[in-house]
């Protein structure tokens, strides 16, 4: 076989581990997805009216605010799900298995690319899961053209890769998993501290530049202008740039980490 059928081999028995212990140990996913979905109904439920009030034309519209939080929440979805990939990392790490899969003659990328594959799946179902609760209380995203759909997932599926590189990368570097679930929150903060619930110029003039000059605020902008129709303009752009250096940055972190010998 030649080293690339080796290497996709081994990379599909990883993912293959990978979503098996996703699939027998749920409790760290569903907590994670749980985090976005309480936050979609409590704003929708609790503050819709008084949010769309607020940075609307003075009239209270829940549905209208439900339209603009949804796209906000599919993002801190992937942020929150990938915070399991660190934690999974990190536990490979420290339980020794890694240095059992050193001695192995397996493809030394295989682990990686298995945890991020296997990531990114999860990413993309737990943003099918949060969508159909946001579809259930009233989403609706009917402006949108099939060319549309299909660049708002390819966003989505970019965002998932971005982060999930840069999560393997901070499981690689935690000493253990509670670790690298700290060291991960700021991929479910940040998106907090976006345009994810208000408009960056709804926001205090010292605050608006912490909102505006992070990865999460383009790539929600340009998934609220794909689903909703809204403008896009430079965010587009900003969002693949985004995406691109942090999969560079994630990928470059996490492989120098991995290539190191344990001590």
């Amino acid at each position: 076989m030649s080293s690339l059928s080796l290497a996709v081999r081994d990379s599909s028995t990883m993912l293959r581990r990978n979503l098996l212990h996703a699939r027998r140990y749920p409790s760290l996913t569903l907590n994670l997805l749980l985090s976005p979905i309480v936050l979609l109904l409590l704003f929708v439920y609790i503050f819709g009216d008084v949010m769309s009030a607020g940075i609307g034309n003075g009239g209270a519209d829940r549905s209208a605010y439900l339209a603009y939080l949804v796209p906000g929440v599919l993002l801190m979805t992937i942020g929150s799900t990938t915070i399991g990939s660190a934690v999974s990392v990190a536990t490979d790490m420290t339980e020794g298995i890694i240095a059992r899969f050193r001695t192995m003659a397996i493809h030394r990328g295989s682990v990686l690319v298995g945890h991020v594959v296997g990531s990114v799946l999860q990413c993309v179902m737990s943003v099918v899961l949060v969508g159909a609760v946001a579809v259930a209380i009233g989403f609706r995203a009917t402006d949108a053209t099939a060319l549309e759909w299909l660049l708002a997932v390819g966003l989505l599926t970019l965002v998932s890769v971005a982060l999930t590189w840069i999560a393997v990368g901070m499981g690689l570097s935690s000493p253990n998993a509670e670790a690298a679930s700290n060291n991960a929150l700021p991929l479910m903060v940040l998106p907090l501290l976006s345009s994810a619930f208000v408009p960056v110029d709804a926001m205090p003039g010292w605050f608006q530049p912490i909102a505006e000059y992070q990865p999460f605020t383009p790539a929600i902008e340009t998934l609220r202008g794909l689903l909703l129709g809204t403008e896009i303009g430079h965010n587009g752009w900003l969002a693949v740039a985004w995406c691109v250096g942090l999969a560079v940055l994630g990928y470059v972190w996490s492989t120098s980490l991995f290539a190191r010998e344990p001590k």
